[in-house]
């Protein structure tokens, strides 16, 4: 009998190509840090939508509450993708999650101290609203500064969702136990203590030092050469916006779930910390699958499909009037949620030139969760008069017209796209029959 070599074998290797961004310390440093800190910031985000429809009882609350959480990220995201273009992603990083701590222990004192009020929890919000505005481009831009090498990339942001979508699982299941036991401070106070991880995870890479352009432009002409840039090549303009009209109108239906979980399905806090706790297995599901992809070649046809699976799962959740259904409905969806974001994420982050990685993030940011918002307080108000299952029904036909309009332009972004992948080396480059950069307007790299 012949035997393979452990390192040979086809369950090895698989398993190597998918944990392949662990080769580099730093990264497995972040990727525990956040792995921690995330678990807390799921905790404290059902506390704080329990917390608000206890306190009111209303859904228009629960939108403008969410509302108040994302507005920074429209207003701000295209000044701080240029701040972080420009100065060191590593320290903005360390402040914005030392300032998030200070933000759910202000949270955890008050609520804890019986002292909370509406007004307190929507201004906390929005001051982590801002300081999330300067911390999702700048974490989304450093990826690159810690695996170093493009091929790895896809991988690297393939584990971060897989991470995020963990904690996904846990965070929500941990907080319906807590908030029914002993209430919603507890979470907050847990979130506060989590942050300590990623901010010693953080204090503890070791960086190579970047060389420090000149700023020889003002931050509206940095600012504009930013735009010009995102939404003057297809691929990077289709997938924004098909993120933007995504987050508006379809992602909002996790603001209802308090109404849903409470109203008609009859639960209290452990079934709103379960249901989101399918959720979390759904969306840990698409990330695993995109981990064991080799590279980003041929991803883009990936996108509709999932955005349609998103919408398809949310129609069937407005249906459902049992637990059992609604969880296998909600992790449908959010695995094609989770496919579509991870898979735009992959696909922007290869093609954009690395100087201009901050500002076309912040872009992308402004569509994931600037427009999110909006959506929150649409679906709010939505929800007060035609009822949660009707808004999030509407939400989901908007998810599928969105994937049909962007698989009319498939064939555009996949021509546009290919000369990149050729000169990056992920497909290979034939000499005779293939577009140049140049012919097709691809943003060139300097």
């Amino acid at each position: 009998m012949i035997r393979i070599p452990a390192a040979q074998h086809p369950r090895f290797s698989r398993l190597a190509l998918m944990l392949r961004a662990f080769k580099y310390r730093n990264y497995r440093l972040f990727f525990g840090g956040q792995s921690v800190s995330l678990i807390g910031t799921w905790m404290q985000s059902v506390a704080m939508s329990w917390l608000v429809y206890r306190m009111t009882g209303s859904a228009l609350f629960l939108g403008v509450a969410g509302f108040a959480a994302q507005v920074p990220a429209f207003l701000l995201s295209p000044f701080t993708g240029v701040f972080a273009d420009r100065y060191s992603k590593h320290r903005i990083l360390i402040i914005t999650q030392s300032l998030a701590m200070l933000q759910a222990f202000s949270l955890a004192a008050l609520v804890l101290a019986g002292k909370a009020q509406v007004w307190h929890i929507i201004t906390l919000s929005a001051l982590l609203g801002v300081v999330n505005a300067f911390d999702v481009p700048a974490r989304q831009a450093f990826v690159i500064e810690m695996v170093e090498r493009k091929e790895d990339l896809g991988n690297a942001i393939a584990l971060n969702s897989s991470m995020f979508n963990s904690a996904r699982l846990l965070g929500p299941s941990i907080a319906g136990v807590i908030i029914s036991v002993m209430g919603e401070g507890l979470c907050f106070l847990m979130n506060g203590i989590s942050y300590l991880a990623v901010i010693a995870a953080l204090l503890a890479m070791e960086l190579t030092p970047r060389k420090k352009e000149p700023a020889l432009t003002t931050v509206l002409q940095r600012l504009n050469e930013g735009f010009n840039y995102t939404f003057g090549f297809a691929p990077i303009k289709f997938i924004v916006l098909l993120v933007a009209l995504t987050s508006l109108t379809a992602m909002p239906y996790t603001v209802l779930m308090p109404i849903f979980a409470k109203d008609i399905l009859g639960g209290g806090p452990g079934t709103l910390g379960f249901l989101m706790a399918f959720s979390g297995i759904g969306a840990l599901a698409a990330a695993l699958s995109l981990t064991a992809r080799k590279n980003v070649a041929g991803l883009e046809k990936r996108i509709p499909l999932a955005a349609g699976v998103f919408g398809l799962g949310i129609i069937g959740l407005s249906f459902s009037r049992n637990f059992p259904v609604s969880a296998a409905c909600i992790a449908m969806a959010s695995f094609g949620m989770v496919s579509q974001m991870a898979s735009s994420n992959t696909i922007i982050q290869t093609v954009t030139d690395d100087d201009k990685r901050g500002r076309v993030m912040a872009f992308y940011t402004m569509a994931f969760m600037g427009m999110a918002p909006f959506g929150s307080l649409l679906a709010g108000w939505t929800a007060e008069r035609l009822g949660a299952p009707a808004t999030i029904r509407l939400s989901g036909v908007m998810a599928i017209a969105g994937a049909l309009a962007f698989s009319s332009r498939l064939e555009k972004i996949k021509k546009s796209v290919r000369p990149v992948y050729a000169r990056l080396g992920i497909i290979p480059q034939i000499a005779a029959g293939i577009e140049t950069a140049s012919e097709l307007g691809v943003p060139q790299e300097n």
